[in-house]
């Protein structure tokens, strides 16, 4: 079970029980079939090999492996400086203060595993606005 980040905190998954299309699997054969495809992408191959489905891709979400593996920010802010605009869903045991960077390179939402999610709860996710560390500290 997981669960989902957006600005407001926890949410429902709109795409709970959808069957995500591999990477590797779009990439083999363009003639897949279906418009609003939900795509998983690894964060080991290259965003590119999508753009020509971004028209029929309504969601892709990018695999973070580990805490420590940013990889997934980069594809995020590759495929929205590529032109997609669906929505992008960082998945994996991201922790709440890379939420603002999550954000910032274009993804939607994060998607969590329970555990995780578990260890921080709801209130620390919900969006704040931005401070500067010396806001913060001088007012």
């Amino acid at each position: 079970m997981t669960v989902l980040v957006t600005d407001t905190g926890f949410s429902p998954d709109p795409w709970a029980g959808a069957e995500f299309v591999a990477y590797d699997a779009l990439a083999a054969d363009p003639e897949t079939p279906g418009q609003g495809l939900a795509v998983d992408m690894p964060n080991d191959r290259d965003p590119a090999a999508l753009a020509p489905f971004f028209g029929r891709i309504a969601i892709i979400r990018v695999a973070f492996p580990g805490m420590a593996d940013g990889r997934g920010f980069s594809i995020a802010r590759r495929l929205r400086a590529m032109g997609y605009t669906g929505t992008l869903r960082a998945f994996g045991p991201i922790v709440v203060d890379q939420a603002r960077a999550a954000r910032r390179v274009g993804f939607d939402e994060i998607e969590l595993p329970e555990s995780v999610a578990a260890r921080q709860p709801e209130e620390l996710w919900r969006s704040r606005p931005a401070a500067s560390y010396r806001t913060q500290v001088f007012g």
